[in-house]
């Protein structure tokens, strides 16, 4: 593991991804000083409270004063991040990110840091939680995650390794994957479990019968629709701006949901069966489930 000292880091965004960055590299003793940038002062006072930052600063002052700045913003707001940071980043300062998509993110930041692009090295983090805000921020948020990089053609290595070193020091696992390919899989993994948890909820309460429905859930109602309490804002950005991968998924996932309801209707008892018993093994032997 590349040994890393950070003196200054900047986090635009100080909620739960960037938060828990902070905190986790505050704890790892691999940061001096943390500045915390955003769009509401109320948030970055609170910040500053909690000790995940130790000053509030505009995004200019962060450029201009960080070793290393973490943009955990929606995605939506990237283009306009990176145009207000770019004329005042340092010439050895690096950007990452925390975005959950990675083509539209790239695509923003060539328009927005231009001639600074070779300083912008992409990521990811698979992690999150349905909380929200400065005091959801978790310095064990990362410990044992994947996180996944997605280098340009323009990132000096060295760059390139300071960032995988920071997220080790958070305890996670780093990989590096190409962008189509990353939007792609969490399309499948992470953005269509919310889509379908959040039309669930929609429908549920929907129905003249809501109340009676809600009052009987139980635990697997409780743990499918957990995700469905994310910001709106941010899955909104989310959804739009990995849209065809999403489409493409919904598209691969009616097709299965069609034959289920079909072998359903037919009174296909085996069918179903056999179906429940490979997704029961599959989910029992797959490596990030609880026992």
């Amino acid at each position: 593991m590349t040994t890393l000292k950070i003196g200054t880091l900047a986090v635009i965004g100080v909620g739960l991804i960037g938060g828990s960055f902070a905190a986790a590299l505050r704890r790892a003793g691999s940061v001096g000083r943390v500045l915390g940038a955003g769009r509401r002062p109320e948030t970055l006072a609170q910040a500053v409270t909690l000790g995940l930052i130790d000053e509030a600063v505009t995004l200019k002052e962060a450029a201009a004063c960080a070793d290393l700045i973490f943009i955990a913003a929606p995605v939506g707001a990237f283009e306009a991040i990176f145009s207000e940071i770019a004329p005042h980043l340092g010439p050895k300062t690096i950007v990452t990110d925390g975005g959950s998509t990675k083509r539209n993110v790239i695509e923003a930041a060539r328009m927005g840091l231009g001639s600074r692009i070779a300083q912008f090295v992409p990521g990811h983090p698979m992690a999150g939680s349905h909380e929200k805000g400065p005091q959801a921020a978790d310095p064990d948020l990362y410990r044992g995650r994947r996180v996944m990089l997605t280098p340009l053609v323009e990132n000096h290595p060295q760059d390139i390794a300071t960032v995988q070193a920071a997220w080790q020091q958070c305890g996670a696992n780093v990989v590096c994957i190409d962008p189509s390919q990353h939007d792609g899989a969490v399309a499948a993994v992470s953005h269509l479990p919310h889509w379908v948890a959040a039309l669930f909820m929609q429908y549920i309460t929907g129905g003249d019968d809501a109340t009676l429905k809600l009052e009987t859930a139980g635990t697997g109602f409780r743990d499918f629709t957990r995700v469905a309490q994310g910001s709106p804002e941010m899955w909104r950005d989310i959804f739009m701006a990995n849209r065809d991968a999403v489409l493409a998924e919904l598209a691969a996932l009616r097709q299965v949901m069609d034959r289920a309801e079909h072998a359903l209707r037919e009174h296909d008892a085996v069918w179903l069966e056999d179906m429940l018993d490979r997704a029961a093994k599959a989910r029992a032997e797959w490596p990030g489930g609880t026992k």
